[in-house]
């Protein structure tokens, strides 16, 4: 059991999986380069995922697919055919992106947008159907079909644009402009898969749904994941940017709660028992909800005892919430770079201090996550460490070694302090405690990392990773 002291010492002692050149850059891969930042990442099909990726047999992809399952792709149909592999889906293959990728590209060409997928559907008349008692059929006479029309056309937009990406497949951009956008990576049932040197743009979801009950000013649900795991297995990310790119939820239409419509769901959801999955050297830019990991205090059957996720060596950059936002996983959140600014014009961070409801870590339902050498600059007026941590009803958390504004900060304190407001509002509404309540917090979890790996030390070395060495097009790819 991993307490306050850890055994984090004897982890320095062994050999790195996660290995650190001499400019003092994790790499995740065995063929790195002896100064990555200036030179960048060579691709091998053979590099090894670290963290939990690793485990459980790991995570290599299509490695071994032959020359006939090896392919280059330029559009959505070459695409949806090399993931069919001659009909051997689930047989290795190593699929190379050149280009864009456009999720919404029909048959004949042509791009999709809202009209195409639900002709006569508009969002202001949907919302003039809510009235005092909540939605109605009868407020207007258009109510029923634009009900109809909005559900018609959320159903047809996920027909075209969820990519299922099935087993022993590797998934690696050309160039520093490869990519896919308006798509969701689907990973169901999926196992031993690789994404590397993309950028996935998420989404834009035009018939996200309005609930007016949904906290105190309700709230846009929307659908569509860049990428969502579900019942997965031994998946690595690596060198991926995964963002809103050019459609912010700033630019939305206005909701009934003064607010942009949310028009985007995760960047990188894991749920449903998804397991050993490791993201490394990946940029999350300017988005709300980011990284789900479980999808509800009720999923044990499902979730508890897996959810075995890592996160090394990002760059979450304007991100508001979720990064991630646990419940039951062992995750371990090492030498990560958090960015973020009250004012900030693209997508300001608001932490409690400052009257919002922003976050970066998330610790939910039976969560255990480590934390370890994690950096998080957070500025602007009012802005306060608490940013860091969000608690729920977890009853364990572990920091060793952040910093925030380059200065050391003591995440656990912040955790617990956290943790006991929560126990006070459930004392308060006279009901007996709930299980979590009466357990007690702990500064410490109940698993071993059981990678090997070598941390960065100091912030500035998270910083100069995070700003040199994340995302797409810091990885050298050769066509096959």
């Amino acid at each position: 059991m991993l307490s306050s002291s850890g055994t984090f010492t004897a982890l320095l002692g062994a050999a790195a999986t996660l290995a650190v050149t001499a400019a003092g850059l994790p790499v995740g891969a065995s063929a790195a380069p002896a100064n990555p930042a200036e030179r960048g990442h060579v691709f091998s099909a053979s590099d090894q995922a670290p963290g939990w990726a690793s485990e459980n047999g790991g995570t290599t992809g299509g490695a071994v697919a032959t020359p006939e399952s090896t392919y280059v792709v330029t559009n959505r149909a070459e695409l949806l055919a090399a993931l069919d592999n001659a009909g051997q889906r689930h047989e290795p293959k190593m699929i190379y992106i050149s280009g864009t990728i456009h999720g919404n590209e029909a048959d004949d060409g042509r791009l999709l947008g809202e009209q195409e997928y639900a002709p006569g559907y508009d969002v202001e008349k949907y919302l003039s159907c809510f009235g005092a008692e909540g939605w109605s059929d009868q407020l207007h006479e258009y109510c029923g079909d634009q009900r109809r029309t909005r559900q018609s056309g959320s159903n047809a937009m996920k027909r075209q644009s969820e990519l299922s990406i099935p087993s022993n497949t590797t998934l690696v951009g050309l160039g520093d402009d490869a990519g896919i956008d308006q798509a969701t990576v689907m990973l169901h049932l999926a196992h031993n898969v690789v994404i590397r040197n993309l950028t996935l743009e998420a989404p834009v979801d035009y018939f996200s749904s309005w609930d007016p009950y949904d906290g105190e000013e309700g709230s846009w649900n929307a659908r569509f994941d860049a990428v969502s795991s579900v019942t997965s297995t031994n998946i690595w990310l690596d060198h991926v940017t995964l963002t809103d790119g050019d459609f912010l939820d700033r630019d939305a239409p206005m909701g009934p709660n003064g607010k942009p419509m949310n028009r985007h769901d995760g960047l990188f959801d894991m749920k449903d028992g998804s397991d050993y999955i490791t993201v490394s050297n990946s940029r999350f830019e300017n988005h709300d909800k980011t990284m789900l990991l479980g999808s509800g205090d009720d999923n044990a059957d499902t979730d508890e005892g897996r959810l075995r996720i890592s996160l090394i060596g990002n760059f979450f950059d304007g991100i508001k919430q979720r990064a991630p936002r646990v419940r039951f996983g062992q995750v371990h959140v090492l030498n990560n770079y958090f960015l973020g600014h009250v004012k900030d014009p693209q997508s300001p961070v608001t932490s409690g201090a400052v009257g919002g409801h922003d976050y970066f870590m998330g610790l939910g339902y039976k969560s255990q996550v480590y934390s370890e050498r994690n950096s998080f600059d957070y500025r602007g007026p009012g802005a306060d460490e608490t940013v860091a941590v969000h608690v729920w009803n977890a009853n364990h958390f572990l920091d060793e070694g952040s910093w925030f504004n380059q200065r050391p900060v003591d995440l656990n304190a912040l955790a617990s302090e956290q943790f006991g407001a929560r126990v006070e509002e459930a004392a308060a509404s006279g009901e007996p405690l709930p299980e979590w309540a009466a357990q007690g917090f702990t500064s410490g979890i109940e698993w071993d990392p059981p990678y090997e790996y070598e941390p960065l030390t100091t912030p500035s070395e998270v910083k100069r990773h995070a700003r040199t060495s994340t995302g797409a097009g810091t990885l050298t790819v050769t066509a096959p």
